[in-house]
C-alpha cells in the first residue's frame, strides 16, 4: 500500500518489447530504510525493473514514485536521490581507484573540499584507501565490486539500486558486500536489490518478492515465503526408546526413526505449531532431549513457485 514513508513506490508497472511482455502490471512499495529483493528466473524482467526505476528506461504504463518523485516528469530528481550498481562494473581501469572516486564527486557536482572529503570517506569505508592510488585493473573481483559501490555512494543516494552485486564474487567477498549493504541500511539507506543467489537475499532482504514472466507471483518476509513450502517439520529426539514410543501414539502423522530415536513431525515452523508441540507433549507427560526446527530454504521457494506454480499456494502467498 501506498504511503508517505515509503522509498519506492510501483503500481501497474508495464513493459513490452514487441509481442514480448517483459512487466505485466508489477505493483512494488518499499519501505524507506529497508531492504528489498526481487528475484526470479533469468529473463523475468528483473534488470527492465530496475532500469525503468532507475531512469534508464521509460515504462509503457504504471505510477511509479522513487524517494517522492516520478521519473517520468522530475527524473533529474529522482537521479539525485538514488544511485545504482549494475550487473556489470561502471570502473574505469584506465584510472586508479581514487580518480574514478573523484570523477563521480566532479559528476555529482560537489565541490573541491566536500569531494575530496567525501572520496576520502568511502575509500576508508570500503577498505580502499592503500589500493586508491592504483590502477583499477589491478584489483581483484572483490575489490572492483566494493569500488563500484563507493562510486555509487559519492552522491549520498537516499535510494540505491544493486543490480546482482555480487555476482562471480568467492564467498568472502561476498560477505564484505554484505556488511558494507547492512550498515548503508542502518543509516537509513534505502536498498532496492536483485540478485542470483537465494541466500543473499535470505541473509538481507526485510521482504522479498518473486518475479517470473512479467508478474509477481508472491511477496512476503523471507520466514512467510519459507512457510508456503510443504515439507517443514519439528525434529523431535528422546533419551530412549520408550519417550519416542509415547510420542509416537500423541503424534499419528509423523516419521519415527528408531535407530536415532527421533520423531519428525510436519509443522510449517511458526511458533503457533511450535507451541502447539510442546503443549502436547506436555500434557502426555513426554521428555524430549532435543528439539530442532526445519523449513524449506528460498531455494525450495524458488524451484516450487517458478517451477510449479499451485494457484493455491500463490493466493496464500500475495495475500498476506
Amino acid at each position: 500500500m501506498p504511503t508517505p514513508s515509503n522509498a519506492i513506490e510501483v503500481t501497474g508497472l508495464r513493459k513490452a518489447y514487441g509481442d514480448k511482455t517483459v512487466l505485466d502490471g508489477i505493483d512494488l512499495h518499499v519501505p524507506a530504510g529497508t531492504i528489498f529483493s526481487l528475484l526470479g528466473p533469468n529473463g523475468a524482467g528483473k534488470t527492465t525493473a530496475v532500469n525503468i526505476m532507475s531512469t534508464l528506461l521509460r515504462p509503457d504504463a504504471g505510477r511509479i514514485r522513487i524517494a517522492g518523485h516520478d521519473p517520468a516528469t522530475h527524473a533529474d530528481d529522482v537521479r539525485a536521490a538514488i544511485g545504482l550498481t549494475g550487473q556489470f562494473s561502471a570502473v574505469d581501469n584506465f584510472l586508479t581507484g581514487g580518480e574514478n572516486m573523484a570523477l563521480m564527486a566532479d559528476l555529482n557536482h560537489l565541490d573541491r573540499r566536500e569531494g575530496r572529503r567525501r572520496v576520502a570517506d568511502l575509500l576508508e569505508r570500503f577498505d580502499l584507501t592503500e589500493a586508491a592510488g592504483k590502477h583499477a585493473t589491478t584489483y581483484s573481483g572483490g575489490m572492483r565490486r566494493r569500488l563500484d559501490l563507493a562510486m555509487t555512494l559519492v552522491g549520498n543516494p537516499r535510494v540505491v539500486f544493486l543490480d546482482e552485486p555480487t555476482t562471480g564474487l568467492d564467498p568472502r567477498s561476498r560477505r564484505t558486500m554484505w556488511d558494507s549493504i547492512r550498515t548503508l541500511v542502518a543509516d537509513g539507506v534505502t536498498i532496492f536489490l536483485t540478485t542470483q543467489y537465494l541466500e543473499e537475499a535470505d541473509q538481507l532482504a526485510d521482504r522479498v518478492a518473486l518475479l517470473d514472466h512479467g508478474r509477481i507471483i508472491a511477496e512476503g518476509t523471507p520466514a512467510e515465503l519459507k512457510r508456503l513450502i510443504p515439507g517443514g517439520h519439528i525434529r523431535l529426539r528422546f533419551a530412549g526408546l520408550a519417550e519416542l514410543e509415547s510420542a509416537s501414539r500423541v503424534f499419528g502423522a509423523s516419521t519415527r526413526d528408531d535407530d536415532a530415536l527421533t520423531l519428525q513431525v510436519p509443522s510449517d515452523g511458526g511458533v503457533r505449531s511450535l507451541r502447539e508441540v510442546l503443549d502436547r507433549l506436555d500434557g502426555a507427560a513426554v521428555e524430549i532431549a532435543e528439539l530442532t526446527v526445519h523449513t524449506p530454504d528460498l531455494d525450495d521457494v524458488f524451484l516450487t513457485l517458478t517451477g510449479r506454480p499451485d494457484t493455491a499456494i500463490l493466493e496464500g502467498a500475495n495475500n498476506r
